[in-house]
């Protein structure tokens, strides 16, 4: 048993050799490409680009490996090349430890520097200066919904989606000692409190809620204030001085909060789609209607619909739509010519590869991490 133990291990030394001669052989073409890009002045990074190879490589993944597995993988060792070209800036929502953090490296990989920021405005503003070359702001939660400041920002920008990803949200009670004893406050983002708000009722129904900038500023205020409790990520506690009291005390426990990329980039198809706009239309009877009606007589599915008043002083509203399929195919482009003539106000705020479903049944926090 010993010689077989022995002769696989030495397999597997064969193996890694020859993995890392591939992945420099991948650096160095990696690093030809770059020449050209900048010779043309081409963007480092194609989303599309990145998309296809995930999904190539997920197409003809034989196992043992899972595909999410695949994915992790492949996404670090692109990460890793692009930066042999440029390391990219990307910002965030901070401090260090937010869930936008943690969804910057998984769409991303480690290869970038991520660039946190005091507030959503802020994130569009970096971005648009080109100050960093892209931001991550979350969209929606699977719980609470919209996250309507992300949304409000989209009607002033110029910039375009260009990916997005959703992420397990798993949330944690923590204080400096590990214990609520003497703990008078608990301070989070107010989505954060408002995602946790049934299991805060019944096990601390008299300590008092504040909304904070972000879970990670709740914790590390708990994390030097013994009468503060904070709730935070797992990501938070390698950051802060704080020890969990309780875990996954999220109401829901397949939480996921929906992230999108923004930049200055127009993603290319990449066969797997997903186009978002914002629509308003005239105040008149059957207007919301015949909006949409081109949608369902081109084939075009609607996956997201979404009303935000259009904060004009009147009863206005502006629709947020998502919709499968990207701007340039035929039957998309169709179903938009018509709704642009229709409509009163009329936005695309991206055509972008479309990430597929995460699987229901996992609760947040115990699917393998990117």
């Amino acid at each position: 048993m010993s010689d077989r133990l022995s002769e696989l291990r030495t397999r597997i030394d064969d193996v890694d050799r020859r993995l890392l001669e591939l992945l420099s052989e991948r650096g160095r073409l990696v690093l030809e490409v770059g020449a050209f890009k900048h010779a043309s002045n081409a963007p480092v990074l194609r989303p599309e680009r990145e998309a296809q190879i995930l999904r190539r490589l997920a197409e003809r993944n034989p196992g043992p490996l899972p595909a999410s597995a695949i994915a992790s993988i492949w996404r670090e060792v692109i990460s890793a090349c692009r930066e042999l070209e440029r390391r990219l800036r990307v910002a965030y929502l901070g401090p260090a430890g937010t869930f936008s953090e943690q969804a910057v490296i998984a769409q991303f990989g480690h290869g970038v520097e991520a660039v946190p920021c005091p507030s959503f405005d802020e994130v569009f503003r970096a971005t648009e200066a080109g100050a960093v070359d892209f931001g991550v702001v979350p969209v929606e939660n699977s719980t609470e919904g919209a996250v309507n400041r992300s949304l409000d920002l989209f009607l002033q920008t110029p910039l375009k989606i260009c990916g997005e990803r959703s992420i397990a949200v798993k949330h944690n009670l923590v204080t400096a000692s590990g214990t609520m004893d003497g703990v008078t406050r608990i301070c989070a983002h107010a989505q954060a409190l408002a995602q946790c708000a049934g299991w805060l009722a019944r096990n601390h129904p008299d300590v008092e809620r504040v909304p904070v900038s972000s879970n990670a500023e709740g914790a590390r205020l708990a994390s030097v204030e013994p009468r503060t409790a904070g709730i935070a990520g797992d990501g938070v506690l390698e950051r802060y001085d704080v020890k969990r009291v309780a875990e996954a005390i999220q109401d829901d426990p397949m939480n996921r909060t929906r992230f999108v990329v923004i930049g200055h980039h127009l993603c290319a198809p990449s066969g797997e789609d997903q186009t978002s706009l914002i629509l308003s239309v005239p105040d008149r009877a059957g207007a919301v209607h015949a909006l949409i009606e081109p949608l369902a007589r081109h084939g075009v599915s609607m996956k997201r619909f979404e009303s935000r008043p259009a904060r004009q002083g009147g009863w206005e509203y502006y629709f947020y739509i998502d919709l499968l399929g990207h701007e340039q195919d035929p039957p998309v482009a169709a179903a938009l010519a018509e709704i642009r003539a229709h409509a009163a106000f009329y936005k695309s705020i991206g055509s972008y590869p479309r990430e597929v479903a995460p699987p229901r049944g996992v609760p947040a926090g115990a699917e393998a991490r990117p």
